[in-house]
């Protein structure tokens, strides 16, 4: 996939007028239209004015190559986040409600489990001693405090996907930094639940909250590492130059 033709066929040409001479003239063509000028991302020439002009170490930062391979990965975490924090969310509201109805689902439950134990006795399958009946059980009998507390996380843990989702979907270095932070945080209660039991839906979500981790912590250089910000923040300057190195060489 040409990740620069994608994005321009989305966003559009990113055209810039270098006032090196060096630059200015590989940039630019013209046509029995008028000028075109080569798009700094994708290379192909778009017709009109440049938007915009100065220096070539002005020149536009772009997401392009590594930068938008970089970028589709922080969406599709962003994504992830997304689904993850409506679920939790919906969870939460979920156990609330429940808690406003208890009493009346236990004395349902109870009913039903006792007209039901003499067709699961014949069936060999003793209810009275079913962890999955206890685990019931011990649901709809929980403290309206506990409830409580459990809607309460489920709640405050749902929007911080939904936050974290929102920064990482905009490509925010605050969201990166609260991605690192908010998915670190829960690590080791993922790592609890491991040791509890080990399931292919547990793995898989501690193997994708690490790996998050640590990519955002070394590709964005974040907390001081590799250099930090002001290193990213070269780094992408730099890039910024190569852009318009790399389009005026292309095009002569």
């Amino acid at each position: 996939m040409d990740w620069n033709l994608r994005a321009c066929s989305r966003s559009g040409h990113v055209t810039y007028a270098p006032s090196e001479p060096e630059f200015r003239t590989k940039l630019v063509a013209s046509t029995p239209l008028g000028e075109a000028w080569r798009c700094l991302r994708c290379g192909c020439y778009a017709l009109g004015q440049p938007q915009g002009s100065g220096p070539a170490r002005d020149a536009p930062v772009l997401l392009r190559g590594r930068a938008l391979r970089s970028a589709f990965i922080l969406r599709a975490l962003a994504v992830e986040r997304f689904i993850r924090g409506v679920l939790v969310l919906a969870l939460g509201i979920a156990v609330l409600q429940f808690k406003s109805s208890q009493v009346s689902i236990r004395q349902l439950f109870e009913k039903d489990l006792g007209a039901a134990k003499p067709l699961l006795n014949q069936l060999g399958w003793n209810a009275t001693d079913s962890g999955l009946i206890h685990s019931v059980e011990r649901a709809l009998n929980a403290k309206g405090s506990t409830l409580d507390l459990v809607a309460a996380f489920l709640i405050l843990y749902g929007i911080l996907q939904l936050i974290e989702g929102v920064g990482l979907w905009r490509l925010q270095r605050w969201g990166e930094y609260f991605a690192v932070v908010a998915t670190s945080l829960f690590l080791p209660l993922e790592i609890y639940e491991l040791s509890e039991k080990v399931t292919v839906l547990r793995v898989a979500a501690f193997v994708l909250n690490l790996a998050a981790v640590v990519y955002l912590l070394l590709s964005k250089r974040l907390f001081g590492l590799r250099g930090g910000g002001r290193a990213y923040e070269a780094e992408l300057q730099e890039e910024s130059l190569l852009e318009v190195e790399h389009s005026a060489e292309a095009a002569s």
